[in-house]
């Protein structure tokens, strides 16, 4: 039997122990397991209390179940689930007696979403959305990633593609009819001003992307300076727990640390990098690269300085040679005198620059505010934001550039803008899930977990 005609199962909810837990089963099977365990099925879509026993009648466990029949599931095939005590000796017996079923095996990370793919209950923008959902870790991730799964990008883009074979049947039409006098410029004309109208929304939606992308990612700030100077007590402050090692000897931190923070729904990763100095020690000056890769390739770099200690432009120089990122920019490297509460400066910083005292937390809550303020800026406005991956984007320029290139060809020969046309809707079909994506279906899908 194929492994697609199989019937599959898996927890659906956190990993044991817990209060509840939730056993999905997916498939042709569905039925007759939930009949051998639970008795006889259900009302569909009603909860149902039952007692399920294994093959020998044995209790399992005093349970909650339910039954979806196909097509209206959330696979398109018949699906059970059985919600019962989250012990791992439940969930044990219930796998056990599951295992037993004919054709019965465990399912692969993200399998029930891709029987849902291919059972046409959602396309491929909205699986992407489900996955950016699960691994949301701040609530405009997760809003983001709700508005996906909802359909936002992938409406729009059947929308797109329906236009363009509308159009494409015109012009193909004018081939069929080119014998027929005028009828040709009479369906050219109409054409032409659909796909000069699809050509602008999509290079539209192009030029208005960019953040919603990095707000996947998240914003990364490294923190950077010399040896001793209270970086890790500083990260150790953002991250309120103690997350680095804080001593009064250089060079403590050997290897990059990372945090990852939730900034007014913003995602940052905070980085601790090693003191940048010279050194002979070869552990230290493999951290000191790593530090300078790391920061220079942050969107972000606090310098940290004691409190009156002069900066060393070469060394800030020096940190932006070694990476590429937006580091390089004058804006985003920012200026942190750390110890203000030890050097009598008042807690005053020169302008443009930040005064803190890292162990105290003083100037903490100011900075964190600045950091709050850049991500905005950084991330713009995402509530619109139709693309959010980079397939989405490389798909949807490449339906733009077959759109553009109709409208050059078409006085060249209604052919080769037609087939321009076929390319666009084909990149759209791509786009959708529907055409020649079987390469990275499993690339998307292996990155969900189990049971979902």
């Amino acid at each position: 039997m194929h492994p697609r005609e199989q019937t599959i199962f898996a927890l659906s909810s956190g990993r044991p122990p817990s209060a509840l837990a939730v056993v999905r089963v997916s498939g042709p099977q569905a039925s007759l397991t939930l009949t051998a365990l639970a008795g006889k099925l259900p009302t569909p879509r009603r909860a149902s209390r039952r007692l399920l026993r294994d093959r020998a009648g044995q209790p399992i466990d005093d349970a909650v179940v339910l039954w979806f029949p196909g097509p209206g599931s959330a696979t398109g095939e018949d699906v059970a689930e059985f919600h019962v005590h989250g012990g791992r000796a439940v969930l044990t017996a219930l796998f056990s007696a599951i295992s037993k079923i004919p054709n019965m095996r465990a399912a692969e990370p993200g399998e029930f979403t891709r029987r849902a793919f291919e059972n046409g209950k959602l396309d491929l923008t909205e699986a992407e959305g489900l996955d950016d959902l699960i691994h949301a870790d701040t609530d405009r991730q997760r809003r983001q990633a709700l508005r996906q799964l909802q359909g936002l990008l992938g409406n729009r883009a059947r929308d797109w593609r329906e236009r363009i074979i509308e159009a494409s049947a015109l012009i193909e039409a004018g081939i069929d009819f080119s014998d027929e006098g005028d009828v040709p410029a009479e369906l050219l004309a109409p054409a032409v001003k659909a796909i000069g109208a699809l050509h602008d929304e999509i290079e539209k939606v192009l030029a208005a992307q960019g953040q919603a992308e990095r707000l996947r990612d998240g914003l990364v700030v490294a923190i950077a300076g010399e040896p001793n100077v209270g970086k890790s007590t500083l990260i150790n402050q953002l991250a309120r727990r103690d997350v680095a090692i804080v001593s009064p000897y250089a060079g403590t931190t050997r290897d990059v640390i990372e945090v990852q923070l939730d900034l007014d729904g913003y995602p940052v990763t905070v980085i601790d990098t090693a003191g940048i100095r010279e050194t002979d020690d070869p552990v230290e000056r493999e951290g000191v690269r790593r530090a300078r890769a790391r920061a220079g390739d942050a969107d972000l770099v606090l310098w940290l300085v004691e409190g009156g200690q002069e900066i060393d432009p070469e060394a800030i120089r020096s940190l932006r040679r070694s990476g590429g990122g937006f580091a390089s920019s004058e804006d985003s490297v920012w200026i942190v005198r750390n110890k203000i509460d030890l050097v009598g400066a008042g807690g005053v910083a020169p302008l443009g620059e930040f005064a803190i005292s890292a162990s105290r937390g003083d100037g903490i809550a100011e900075l964190v505010e600045a950091l709050v303020t850049f991500a905005g800026s950084f991330f713009g406005t995402t509530e619109g934001a139709l693309v959010t991956r980079a397939r989405q984007r490389d798909l949807l320029r490449q339906a733009a550039d077959s759109l553009r290139r109709s409208l050059e060809l078409i006085e060249e020969g209604e052919e080769l803008a037609a087939e321009e046309l076929r390319a666009a809707a084909f990149a759209l079909g791509r786009l959708l899930g529907r055409v020649d994506v079987e390469d990275v279906l499993g690339a998307i899908f292996q990155k969900f977990c189990v049971g979902k």
